[in-house]
């Protein structure tokens, strides 16, 4: 089973490696990760992509609770959580099928943000699903370099009319 799972760690040299190495020591293939500051300028943010069990899980996370950096562990729940990546796509862009690619990229909410002679990149923001579905529809065209920075996420705030469950938080 995939997971998402959001680390708050102290902004210190060899933190993601200590975080990284647990995981390679067991295992366990890190899909995706993506590390950032966040509001608070000694404090990093990590969100790992990561397959396996429940049980297992649960054992992972008492394991980053004795890392002296970590602050605190959360699995981002979908439907509890809003997740998004950020993919650049240059796509080869003949000019007879230019104007359906640009339409293609206007459906997804993509950006062109470099249009040279035989090719268009793009830039698109979003769910991972849609970022799949994009490059999945350009890819025919002849997709000639990818890059994704992996997901990142929040759980979504309460909201005062509705009862919602709580998300799941590994403490």
């Amino acid at each position: 089973m995939i997971h998402t799972i959001a680390v708050l760690l102290e902004n210190k040299p060899g933190a993601l490696t200590r975080i990284t190495s647990m995981f390679a020591r067991r295992g366990y293939n890190i899909e995706s990760l993506a590390v950032g500051p966040t509001e608070r300028h000694d404090v990093s943010r990590i969100t790992l992509r990561v397959d396996c069990a429940e049980q297992p899980l649960e054992q992972i996370e008492k394991q980053m609770h004795k890392l002296v950096n970590v602050l605190r562990v959360t699995e981002l729940v979908p439907g509890d959580s809003i997740e998004r990546e950020l993919a650049l796509l240059r796509v080869s862009a003949q000019p007879s099928v230019r104007a359906e690619l640009m339409a293609l990229g206007e459906v997804f909410g993509a950006r062109v943000v470099d249009l040279g002679p035989d090719a268009i990149v793009f830039e698109l923001t979003g769910p991972p699903e849609d970022v799949d579905s994009f490059e999945e529809l350009v890819r025919p065209h002849g997709l000639q370099e990818l890059v994704r920075t992996g997901r990142i996420g929040l759980n979504r705030p309460s909201r005062s009319t509705t009862k919602r469950p709580k998300p799941h938080v590994l403490v």
